[in-house]
């Protein structure tokens, strides 16, 4: 099939590929998103959900943590630390009660600090107030926007916006109980835990901590139901590589055509944009940018709308860099510096797995890379850089320049076309940058200043 040709893609492919990204935001292993979905249509089918029922459950699985990183930044603030070690150790403790939530919270704050530094990050965790609610409120919320943005029905969303309410009453954030949490959320609820306690501890570890949170955060009868699989060993063993497709109940499947892939696009745009309160808009903007230079440029419309979904997504393993070195205000250490230069390679690793995104992941992975040589991630040159390669490094650099970062306010446009020139044609593509500066609106220039 034509990697531009995605009328037969399955959208649960692409949107599988994705969850990957999504992994890596929550400190995830590749594949906990998959390994909850299969888990959870284990128990649907245990239920013997209608296949409606089993399609709204099969997305809102996959798409559980699409507003994972709307708290990222706030909680790396907050807590001082690494926010995907913060997230994932959160998984694993008992955070709806007081003592257990404690001591997580003693365990991760400010690591490394002194003593003064850690008690004090302590008190503005409890000066904060309702932290736990605010945090998972930004993530539920925005998972549920996400999934109606991509046109899955409302109980999808209802799904994820209550996947941490808890039957006891005591979850986040509207502490709703028993029924009054919808089915689909005590369902993905109950599949993330035991697909993380399964990777930790297998079969065993995953019923075990299914009974004893049993009644507190997790429906007694979905537990039964995942306890009637406790012995198919065969099962199990299919959560090493996990295969969705094979639990998409096939009379309601869900294919992705060019307007749905725009969609999925500008959605995971979002997704990585707001992991940082100052890359607000930068993939869109970089999008819009690079459009118009490659239009410029004598591009057709398959290339523009190839470069556009590329530069959506350039930054997406961004998503794998902590909030302490994507918001640190002074200069990276070595080892920071290191982290967000394998962004890049993250990004094409994810995109490489996504059918009607693949044939991006080389031009996406590029926005770094220099004519000269001095760029990363693989230091390409001169005639390895393609076009599209060329235009997305010019809008990716002009963007990033106009707009302020925790260590320089935002240059003017004027400023900003001046650098860039100053590139050019060593380092960057002067064409591109003629071609920029040509489509750029005096009226939008000012309002950029």
């Amino acid at each position: 099939m034509d990697a531009r040709s995605p009328a037969r893609i399955r959208l649960s492919t692409v949107i599988g590929g994705l969850s990957y990204a999504l992994d890596l935001t929550e400190g995830e292993p590749p594949g906990h998103a998959l390994g909850s979905c299969v888990i959870g249509m284990r128990i649907a089918d245990e239920l013997g959900l209608d296949a409606g029922t089993r399609s709204r459950l099969f997305y809102a699985l996959l798409m559980k943590d699409a507003g994972c990183s709307a708290n990222s930044a706030k909680m790396a603030a907050l807590f001082g630390a690494d926010d995907h070690e913060a997230k994932r150790t959160a998984k694993r403790s008992n955070w709806s009660r007081a003592f257990p939530a404690f001591v997580w919270s003693l365990r991760i704050v400010a690591p490394g600090g002194s003593f003064r530094a850690r008690a004090a990050r302590l008190r503005a965790v409890k000066e904060e107030g309702q932290v736990t609610r605010s945090l998972m409120l930004a993530r539920c919320d925005r998972g549920a926007e996400i999934a109606l943005l991509l046109g899955l029905e409302p109980e999808t969303a209802e799904g994820i916006r209550g996947l941490d309410e808890h039957w006891d009453g005591n979850g986040q954030p509207f502490g709703l109980r028993g029924e009054e949490i919808p089915l689909l959320a005590r369902i993905v609820c109950l599949a993330q835990t035991a697909e993380i306690f399964h990777g930790e501890g297998g079969p065993e570890a995953a019923c075990a901590i299914a009974a004893r949170r049993s009644g507190e955060w997790f429906d007694p009868a979905l537990v039964h139901a995942l306890h009637a699989c406790r012995d198919d060993a065969t099962f199990w063993a299919s959560l090493a590589r996990p295969d969705v497709s094979a639990w998409e109940p096939e009379d309601r499947l869900l294919t992705a055509d060019d307007a749905h892939l725009d969609r999925i696009a500008t959605a995971f745009a979002g997704v990585i944009d707001v992991k940082s309160p100052w890359t607000y808009r930068h993939s869109d903007l970089v999008a819009m940018l690079a459009a118009r230079i490659a239009a410029a440029l004598g591009a057709d419309e398959a290339e523009v709308t190839d470069l556009r979904r590329a530069a959506m997504l350039h930054d997406i393993g961004k998503l794998a860099v902590s909030n302490r070195v994507l918001d640190k205000c002074g200069p990276l250490t070595p080892a920071e510096a290191a982290q967000v230069r394998e962004h890049p390679l993250i990004t094409a690793r994810i995109l490489e797995r996504i059918p009607g995104f693949a044939h991006l992941a080389s031009v996406a992975a590029s926005h770094h890379e220099r004519l000269d040589g001095s760029g990363y991630p693989y230091g390409l040159r001169g005639e390895s850089l393609t076009g599209p390669m060329r235009v997305l490094a010019v809008a990716d650099v002009f963007e990033a320049l106009t707009s302020a970062r925790p260590y320089r306010p935002a240059m003017s446009v004027e400023t900003a076309l001046a650098t860039l020139r100053a590139d050019a044609p060593a380092r960057l593509d002067a064409d591109a940058v003629e071609a920029l500066a040509g489509t750029l609106d005096p009226r939008e220039a000012a309002a950029r200043r």
